[in-house]
């Protein structure tokens, strides 16, 4: 059975930081691609960041481009978010997914694993 679990969300004020974790236990995830999305309410669930396995290759959605940093730790089978700089607008519950290994994708319905969510809210 899979298992991610995020961490790390929490209230802020505009223009601070907080850094997400999302640990995975399950099969080896080692060289799954993760992503990071989000849905604020009333909205769709949107790409933020992805990652694949080596950190070779890095995908941002142009939001967040500049201000969010995605890592992994194959070591720990864990995912970080650093998120600096932050808006109002990035106010959202946020998801850590993970998929096999393919053709890099920003899209949620090619994920076929996900945890439960972390709430960030900005403040202005």
């Amino acid at each position: 059975q899979v298992q991610l679990v995020e961490s790390g969300g929490g209230l802020v004020q505009a223009g601070g930081s907080l850094r997400l974790s999302c640990a995975v236990s399950g099969p080896p995830f080692a060289t799954y691609e993760r992503g990071w999305f989000r849905q604020a309410p009333g909205k769709e669930r949107e790409f933020v960041a992805t990652i694949i396995w080596n950190g070779a290759t890095l995908r941002y959605a142009d939001s967040v481009k500049g201000r969010f940093t995605i890592s992994r730790d194959n070591t720990k089978n864990t995912v970080y978010l650093q998120m600096n700089s932050l808006k109002p607008e990035d106010t959202a519950v946020y998801y850590c997914a993970a998929r096999p290994p393919g053709v890099v994708s920003t899209k949620p319905r090619d994920y076929n694993s996900w945890g439960q969510g972390t709430q960030v809210t900005v403040t202005s």
